[in-house]
């Protein structure tokens, strides 16, 4: 027998132990590096909770939902009072800025539609940016939302977040009129079979129908030379009576309905059994519209309680409060892709292999260029 042996066993064991106690270091340090990184976010969002529970309170303007939607907020956090100025954007747009010429600094944070945000708050410099208020995890992590990014409407990419992309229909039919699977293009409605039997929100009332002209004049493949041809070709039943739309689809004086949205109140009809349907946006090869809707915010500068506000930003981006948004607010599709979309209206729904493009983004926003093709082919053509 070799008296080799013992050394190299004892020499093994010194390396093998060596070697535990490198791993264990190493996982240490990892695991001690994961702490500090948890740490950072946590640190920083206690503190901004510490800040905002002092404060008390947070202003939220915006749309009307958002009263139910920040229920879950209250009942999380209790010692933060959220009070509301609720009310269409354009009312809620003039309160803020008449409060702020009179030096009253009253708002924390907007929450409403990208038209008033942009058109109105944006441009008077009213936001503050919102990438440094966004803190926890789940919020800043992009793979959790759509596309894998976090969607801004402004130009800077900045100052309006926007966490809803709901699918817009804009076309409608009477089921009895009409078969659904002939129109695979935006193109075949322009088919000389629908002449004369197409009614049509007026496009030049303004409001609601200019979502759907930017979509059409943006959206490569249709663009101009589609607009004119629609409007121009089909002998269109122009009208601002958004019932009345629903009334002569439903009796069948008309086959189509046409730039007209949901208000015109074609799901009440269908489930009182009446003829008619929506063309489901996703089946046109060109893709379809989707809007923000209400469901932008925007952090007010000089806000009286910026912690608080932050807090209710972040919650209200988080699963919880997407969960409660996208269930609150009727038709909306939360931008978040990691909670259960039951929801969402079928046709408001997104899918996965289906092309959207978003009609509120920066690059189609401007409506003069458009209005100029209304005016020029549809006020001529009356």
């Amino acid at each position: 027998m070799s008296h080799g042996c013992p050394e190299k066993f004892l020499h093994g064991r010194a390396a093998g132990t060596l070697f535990a106690v490198v791993f264990i270091f190493a996982v240490s340090l990892r695991s001690t590096e994961g702490a500090e990184v948890k740490s950072e976010w946590r640190v920083k969002w206690d503190a901004v909770l510490e800040a905002a529970e002092k404060e008390g309170q947070v202003a939220i303007y915006g749309s009307e939902d958002y009263e139910r939607v920040f229920q879950g907020f209250q009942k999380k956090f209790p010692d933060i009072k959220a009070t509301f100025v609720l009310g269409p954007g354009g009312q809620i747009g003039q309160r803020i800025m008449s409060e702020r010429r009179a030096g009253r600094y009253l708002a924390d944070l907007y929450v409403g539609g990208s038209g008033t945000a942009h058109d109105v708050l944006h441009k008077a410099n009213v936001f503050d940016p919102i990438r440094p208020a966004l803190i926890l995890p789940e919020v800043v992590d992009t793979s959790r939302w759509w596309r894998q990014k976090h969607y801004y409407v402004d130009q800077q990419g900045e100052y309006i977040l926007a966490f809803n992309g709901e699918v817009q229909a804009y076309f409608g039919y009477n089921t009895r009129l009409v078969n659904p699977k002939e129109f695979r293009s935006y193109w075949d409605f322009v088919n000389p079979r629908w002449r004369g039997k197409i009614v049509a929100i007026d496009p030049s009332s303004g409001g609601g129908v200019t979502g759907v002209l930017r979509f059409l004049y943006h959206t490569p493949g249709l663009g101009p030379q589609f607009l004119r041809r629609f409007l121009g070709e089909m002998d269109l039943t122009p009208t601002r009576d958004l019932r009345q739309i629903t009334d002569w689809l439903a009796s069948g004086k008309f086959a189509i309905s046409a730039l007209a949205g949901r208000r015109i109140g074609l799901d009440e009809a269908k489930k009182q059994g009446l003829p008619v349907d929506w063309f489901h946006p996703g089946s046109f090869k060109e893709g379809a519209p989707l809007s923000t809707s209400n469901g932008n915010a925007g952090l007010i500068s000089r806000s009286p309680h910026p912690n608080a506000a932050k807090a209710a930003l972040n919650w209200l981006l988080s699963r919880e409060g997407q969960i409660a948004y996208q269930t609150i607010v009727v038709g909306s599709d939360s931008l978040r892709i990691d909670i259960p979309k039951n929801s969402v209206p079928a046709y408001k729904r997104r899918l996965e292999k289906a092309q959207y493009e978003m009609i509120d983004s920066p690059e189609t926003r401007d409506l003069e260029i458009v209005l100029q093709l209304v005016n020029e082919v549809w006020r001529r053509k009356r």
